[in-house]
């Protein structure tokens, strides 16, 4: 008889670990829809979920409280949310500065928005809410490409030095052909490349300074490859002459 209980009782386990599966598969499935493949799942239990972003360089971890009977995920009874917490995993000593921009403006974002267990109490809020960290982490990993192609070809583009120092960039610019070398330094935020970037100029050769800077940047369109387009623009408008 103790046998036939144990098994019972193993059978319970199976089909309460194949309800379980199911529930996931179900829940990923609306997840996925909302994917910008910015993270990947790398836990989903009774107890938490956990996604990686960017490479495992940020985490979030997601704490389930009880099951709510009057709403539903994935044909189930929703979750409560008790926490969402974010790591960052990113090795500030060895990464590259462009990374390190990258994860401070992702992180400006996430404190930004306040508290994230206001606003996604329960399962239901789960998919928005990654939306908007994969939106943003999206945006920042395309600067950080932006940055590093800088780094790489800026000669093409007279610009001689690419600086990093925590959310500003500082461009060094040199030609000598048109007797000019100036820094000009923008200063990023995670609302990038939506907003247009505040930005300083030191002359150091010439008469190139802040009024001609302004003009050329005042015809560059916020968006997709914005700071490369800045340099691209500052190259044709006054190391090239109007064509």
């Amino acid at each position: 008889r103790e046998l036939s209980e144990m098994d019972a009782e193993d059978e319970l386990d199976l089909a309460e670990m194949e309800k379980l599966k199911k529930n996931e598969r179900a829940c990923l499935e609306i997840l996925k829809k909302y994917d910008f493949t910015e993270w990947e799942l790398v836990e989903w239990s009774e107890e938490q979920a956990v996604f990686n972003f960017l490479y495992d360089s940020v985490t979030l971890t997601v704490v389930f409280g009880p099951p709510i009977d009057s709403e539903f995920f994935a044909a189930r009874p929703s979750r409560s949310i008790v926490s969402l917490d974010f790591e960052s995993f990113l090795d500030e000593e060895q990464a590259p500065p462009s990374s390190c921009l990258v994860q401070k403006l992702i992180f400006q974002f996430i404190e930004s928005r306040g508290s994230w267990q206001e606003k996604c109490p329960t399962l239901h809020y789960l998919p928005q809410a990654l939306f908007d960290i994969s939106l943003v982490v999206n945006r920042c990993k395309i600067l950080g490409e932006e940055l590093e192609f800088l780094q790489r070809w800026g000669a093409k583009f007279h610009l001689l030095e690419t600086d990093i120092k925590g959310t500003e960039v500082k461009l060094l610019f040199s030609s000598s052909a048109a007797f000019a070398k100036f820094e000009l330094t923008l200063a990023l935020s995670h609302d990038y490349p939506s907003a247009v970037l505040p930005f300083r100029v030191q002359t150091h050769i010439g008469n190139i300074g802040e009024k001609e800077i302004a003009a050329v940047l005042s015809r560059v369109p916020v968006g997709h490859h914005y700071l490369q387009r800045i340099v691209i623009s500052i190259h044709q408008n006054l190391f090239q002459g109007p064509k």
